[in-house]
């Protein structure tokens, strides 16, 4: 008993480290990220001042409101002063609207996440069950249907694939609305349809990574002797795959579905701005436009670190 109970204390003490130095890397990624974003945000050309100000404004009007909303002082006092307000929880405030960004990036970031969920709760499924028909059918006319479709889908750009639904089941069957735009006074129901073009663009993006991994991993186990064993007791094709493979093909289908899952969250970008749809991702395109160069590192800091807590 003693022995045991040193054996689990051990291990809890190993899964403890393991944790601690996972959400340490965590952090230290998201700091290096947080350089790169500053110091790519400095990089681009021009700034608010110019965006609002228009060209014919002088140097010294220029030089004036560069100084009221702090952009004359040096690029890495700036960036350690958002840093800080990052650590206390304070994303900074908006250049253009003079507001907190924490007012109004978290209904941005809502939609994002409703949308990415919206797509996960289609794809994850559907690629589970088509890649366990596929393997169950494996070099059938089925399994050659599925693995050219989804290598189709995902070998178009996201914005090809999003005009090309909105061409088919907007403008020409007019079952969807080609833009969606969302708001919280909307019911869920409202929310959802229009939700469904952005949510089925994800889907056929992701789909075929999720399928192949899951048609792949229980491919290798059907060699396998307890499957061998199950087959000459004369259980079920299907009950063999599902109770028997499955289970143990479950590491490399769950990696690849939590990498799938971070992409919707942080690849949402284009989708969003194709459909006009106010998630985060629109936020930092119309932030780049205008220069907001507060918004567009709170946004980009949002997508790192959500993207690291999924990997």
């Amino acid at each position: 008993k003693g022995q045991f109970e040193t054996l689990q204390g051990g291990q809890v003490s190993s899964l403890t480290r393991i944790i601690l130095q996972r959400l340490g890397l965590g952090f230290l990624t998201l700091f290096a990220v947080s350089l790169i974003i500053a110091f790519v945000v400095e990089l681009l050309p021009g700034d608010i001042t110019q965006a609002m100000l228009g060209q014919s404004a002088t140097p010294e009007t220029v030089a004036a409101f560069r100084k009221e909303i702090g952009l004359d002082r040096p690029a890495h006092i700036r960036y350690f002063e958002w840093l800080g307000g990052i650590f206390k929880g304070d994303l900074g405030q908006s250049l253009a609207s003079k507001r907190d960004i924490s007012e109004f990036v978290g209904t941005r970031l809502s939609n994002t996440l409703f949308l990415g969920g919206l797509a996960a709760a289609f794809a994850v499924p559907l690629a589970l069950l088509l890649g366990l028909l596929a393997a169950l059918y494996r070099n059938s006319i089925f399994d050659r249907i599925v693995n050219l479709t989804t290598l189709t889908s995902i070998s178009f750009p996201e914005f090809f694939v999003a005009y090309i639904l909105i061409l088919f089941l907007s403008v020409k069957a007019g079952i969807f609305p080609g833009i969606s735009n969302v708001s919280t006074n909307l019911a869920f129901g409202d929310q959802l349809f229009r939700t469904i073009l952005p949510a089925l663009t994800l889907t056929l993006v992701v789909l075929a990574h999720m399928l192949r991994m899951t048609r792949a991993a229980i491919i290798n186990l059907l060699s396998s002797p307890y499957i061998e064993m199950a087959r000459l007791k004369g259980t079920r094709p299907f009950r063999v795959i599902v109770y028997h493979a499955l289970p143990n093909a479950w590491g490399p289908i769950v990696n690849v579905i939590a990498l799938n899952l971070a992409y919707l969250v942080v690849g949402v970008v284009v989708v969003e701005v194709v459909f006009v749809y106010p998630g985060l991702g629109q936020l930092l395109v119309d932030s780049v436009a205008k220069r907001d160069l507060p918004v567009v590192q709170a946004c980009a800091i949002i997508f790192a670190a959500v993207y690291i807590l999924l990997n």
